[in-house]
């Protein structure tokens, strides 16, 4: 466990999430090498002092990003392929977990920023009334900002929310999910369609990457547990930043 290292007590953040950079530096600095056990999660409780929750919640996600996985009645281990991802300096997006870019990127050790484009108040336009569900005349913000890894260009973000679940665009800070969180209209879950395509002119000049270069296009409807829509958002990520990972399960059919 002395491989993994010490939480520091003056870092902030949740605990799991402090638990998950500090497993994700182990790995990257090959402390913990492809192949290796995970200590179990009692023992990580017992060095930690945290939570059994909050131990499955830190593995939980490292396996969503497949950083870790689990082998049935064996352990947790570090996945072989995750070193040489690392030092390409790559970043892993799980696309069946709900988390905001600024969440991804605490969670693995990096330091996000954003730069607005555009962030105003409008007037609900016809296309937006339908896909959010609101009436005519309705009030919703834009959100429009490049999104920063390390001070690197990784994304471009695209927001439409609606306008009962923030009191104010000033509320809006680094994180949208947190504003959201604060008035109780964080979603629970989403619908995400991914596709290639290529950026363009306007595009590639605020990522500072080149015409035609490969893009990760993520379209996201985001709902609240009565099923409202809080936002639509669409997420224009490099390809050469940015790898999509998914865990997935089999289903039997009796």
């Amino acid at each position: 466990m002395d491989l993994i290292g010490e939480l520091s007590g003056d870092e902030a953040g949740p605990r799991y999430l402090r638990l998950q950079r500090l497993i994700r530096k182990a790995i990257e600095g090959r402390r913990l090498p492809p192949g290796a056990a995970l200590p179990s999660e009692r023992d990580l409780c017992d060095q930690y002092g945290l939570s059994r929750v909050t131990i499955r919640k830190a593995i939980d996600g490292l396996v969503g990003d497949g950083i870790l996985e689990r082998r049935q009645g064996a352990g947790t281990f570090v996945r072989a392929d995750k070193a040489d991802l690392a030092e390409a300096g790559r970043v892993e997006k799980s696309i069946t977990a709900l988390s905001s870019f600024s969440e991804d990127m605490a969670a693995r050790g990096r330091r996000s920023e954003s730069r607005w484009i555009e962030k105003v108040e409008a007037t609900v336009s016809t296309d937006e009334a339908m896909t959010l569900g609101l009436s005519p005349g309705s009030r919703v913000f834009h959100l429009q900002r490049i999104r920063y890894g390390d001070g690197e260009t990784m994304a471009i973000e695209r927001a439409v929310v609606a306008g009962w679940a923030l009191r104010s665009i000033e509320d809006v800070g680094d994180s949208l999910y947190a504003a959201l969180d604060t008035m109780g209209n964080r979603p629970v879950r989403a619908l995400q369609r991914v596709r290639a395509i290529s950026f363009g002119q306007e595009h590639a000049d605020l990522l500072g990457v080149k015409v035609g270069d490969p893009c990760l296009l993520i379209e996201r409807r985001a709902f609240l547990a009565d099923g409202r829509i809080v936002e639509v958002t669409y997420s224009y990520y490099r390809g050469d930043a940015y790898d999509l990972v998914a865990e997935l399960s089999e289903t039997r059919l009796d």
